[in-house]
């Protein structure tokens, strides 16, 4: 697999889950909630033990349902491998390492870097990516992406950090092909307006 494939990753829905510290049951039912929604890409962020054995989890599920999961905050070469082993399809940074970028390239695993300045977004390009994460969205802002594409038409942002239903149409307006969000899941008056974005 490769950057090429976040297209099909993502199933061309407009909206992915990341599944942040919330432990083997908490992330199983949400990825659940996720994928009845209509959301065909989970994250689960891999950071200690008990996220490793979520990920795993919630890997076997999606296996069951024809799903791909990816694991997130992937900060170092060693997690790459430990990534691959527990079964993700792809990979998640918060920032832009090259050696990283490489190591994923390597194995064979497509990675989504984490860029929030145009110097990152062009060393990504040259690294050969053209999926990339903007870090954090709500920081940034939805006029971030207007500019951006100007000088980086081939970049294809997803939106991450401190996006939720009643943001979320504004950074998709703004040219973004992913918005990502977490807790909006546990929140039963965010779910009709993720599914609506769902169907844009």
């Amino acid at each position: 697999m490769s950057d090429n494939d976040f297209e099909a990753i993502f199933g061309r829905v407009p909206v992915m889950a990341i599944l942040r510290g919330m432990g083997v049951e908490r992330s199983a039912a949400l990825s659940t909630t996720a994928w009845d929604l209509g959301i065909d890409s989970v994250e689960v962020p891999l950071q200690t033990d008990e996220d490793d054995r979520a990920l795993r989890e919630v890997v076997r599920l999606g296996g069951e349902r024809g799903k791909l999961v990816g694991a997130g905050t992937i900060i170092s070469v060693e997690q790459v491998a430990a990534a691959q082993r527990a079964g993700a399809a792809y990979l998640v940074s918060p920032g832009l390492d090259a050696t990283v970028v490489r190591a994923a390239q390597a194995a064979g695993i497509p990675i989504l870097p984490g860029v929030a300045t145009p110097s990152e977004v062009q060393l990504a390009l040259s690294l050969g990516l053209t999926w990339l994460k903007a870090f954090p969205a709500s920081w940034l802002g939805a006029g971030w992406f207007r500019h951006i594409r100007g000088p980086f038409p081939q970049a294809r942002f997803v939106a991450t950090g401190g996006i939720d239903a009643s943001n979320a149409a504004e950074f998709l307006d703004a040219g973004v092909k992913v918005v990502a969000v977490g807790s909006a899941l546990e929140d039963p008056s965010q779910l009709d307006r993720l599914a609506a974005l769902l169907a844009r």
